[in-house]
């Protein structure tokens, strides 16, 4: 079974119950986000009841590491996400879950470390908190109810995290389309084959018939080694001396 330890750094602020940070642990765990950092924690997150409220995410707890400000938490950070419930006139980009979510996951493949901030479960992060961050995160929730659990709240952003870096890693395993250069050769190739099996009957037409074919491949977005399986595709065919273009 694959192991998924993804670079995202939870910051809680001011956590109040060590219940809480074990949940937090959990849902972080659940999304294969390992890296835990308390600012101020007003329980132990060694205490009993933060592990047994982890369920098995003991080694997050264990490799938690507290800190005395905020500042000192994101020292080593480049690029930071508060999470908020109410917004708070901050000249500051403000985005959904899932849109910080895909941020958050373009900024790591850029090469910068990332954190994530939440505050106590009473009150939120503070103003002074809210201007450490480069991002602001708000889920659009019921307007009469918008309060969430701390553990609640981790689970559903770093969930949105997990699925934006996985789609991510999707992409970069995808082979990447070939160069212009290897495309326009493959179809001057295509060209000459056609002209010497007399392809173009109807010489008038040949302009649009050559830029149809162009289109077909362009919008097939060919890797290189499809590319070299069509020259193998042709090369086959030419081999056949008795192959007639009807």
């Amino acid at each position: 079974m694959d192991t998924i330890n993804l670079p995202l750094i939870v910051v809680c602020v001011r956590p109040q119950l060590a219940e809480n940070i074990g949940m937090v642990a959990r849902a972080m765990m659940n999304c294969g986000v390992r890296t835990l950092r308390l600012v101020q924690p007003k329980a132990n997150h060694l205490a009993q009841e933060a592990l047994a409220a982890s369920c098995g995410a003991d080694e997050i707890l264990q490799s938690a590491r507290v800190y005395n400000s905020l500042q000192e938490a994101i020292a080593d950070t480049q690029f930071v996400c508060a999470t908020t419930a109410r917004l708070r006139d901050m000249v500051k980009p403000v985005m959904t879950a899932e849109q910080a979510a895909v941020a958050l996951v373009e900024k790591e493949q850029g090469g910068q470390k990332c954190a994530l901030l939440f505050g106590c479960e009473r009150t939120g992060l503070e103003n002074d908190e809210l201007a450490c961050a480069d991002m602001l995160l708000t889920v659009p929730l019921n307007p009469q109810h918008t309060s969430l659990n701390l553990a609640q709240s981790v689970l559903l952003v770093c969930y949105e995290y997990l699925k934006a870096s996985n789609k991510a890693s999707l992409s970069a395993k995808i082979t990447p389309p070939a160069s212009k250069q290897e495309l326009t050769a493959f179809l001057h190739h295509l060209d000459e084959v056609l002209e010497a099996q007399n392809y173009y009957r109807v010489y008038t037409k040949k302009p649009r018939m050559k830029r149809n074919l162009e289109n077909i491949f362009i919008r097939a977005e060919l890797t290189s080694q499809e590319i070299r399986t069509l020259y193998g595709v042709l090369q086959a065919l030419l081999d056949k001396k008795d192959l007639h273009f009807d």
